[in-house]
């Protein structure tokens, strides 16, 4: 599912990742555990695409058997769209639209009908038990009602893969529990692969596998 072989990248005259190799198998829930500056949210933003490699090494990164090392920023662009769905640490929600809007935004952007992206995000709320907060905008939403909108505005376009960056690190200990329980019933619901990078252990603990990263590479 998520291949990378020699992974470098520096910023400045800092070396962040130093060659990393990783393998995640389809359907697999893997969490990235280490110190703050072992590179773990730099892996995470080179998996979804929002970053690249340093060019002058030779490297290899694919996604559903896709290699992403030669496409173009606009390729990448689409890629990213269609296939990887991204839950942040601060949700991230555009404050002036309603539950629903933000969900539909990424089925916007891959040109899907109004009526066809309304739909499913009426449906992925709904299964997140949300169905009655549709039109309530972010600030009229709790933050683990807020996180569960984020989670399903990156389930709209039905990615292989869901790349969470300390998703309940803004969270109380019951919100976070919540969510931690609601990506293994994704899992087993969509089939998704989810790469988290967590400092919280009970999430990584829960996990099929857990990595730890030191000084740019997988320990």
């Amino acid at each position: 599912m998520i291949v990378t072989k020699n992974i470098h990248k520096y910023y400045g005259d800092v070396e962040v990742l130093k060659g990393l190799d990783l393998e995640i198998k389809k359907g697999e829930i893997v969490a990235i555990v280490g110190p703050s500056g072992a590179g773990k949210t730099t892996l995470l933003q080179i998996l979804g695409t929002l970053d690249k490699p340093l060019k002058e090494q030779d490297f290899e990164i694919s996604i559903n058997n896709k290699s992403l090392k030669n496409l173009t920023d606009k390729q990448l662009s689409e890629f990213r769209n269609q296939h990887i769905g991204f839950i942040f640490q601060f949700h991230q929600l555009l404050p002036e639209f309603t539950a629903l809007e933000n969900v539909c935004i990424p089925a916007f952007i891959a040109k899907k009908p109004k009526k066809e992206a309304e739909k499913r995000a009426k449906e992925l709320l709904e299964f997140l038990g949300l169905s009655h907060r549709i039109n309530h905008k972010p600030s009229e939403l709790s933050g683990g009602e807020q996180q569960r909108v984020a989670v399903a505005r990156a389930l709209i376009n039905n990615p292989s893969v869901i790349l969470a960056d300390e998703p309940s690190g803004n969270l109380d200990s019951e919100s976070a529990k919540n969510l931690h329980e609601l990506f293994f019933k994704l899992r087993d619901e969509f089939g998704q692969t989810f790469v988290l990078v967590t400092h919280n252990l009970e999430l990584a603990d829960m996990a099929d596998r857990k990595l730890t990263m030191k000084d740019g590479k997988i320990v």
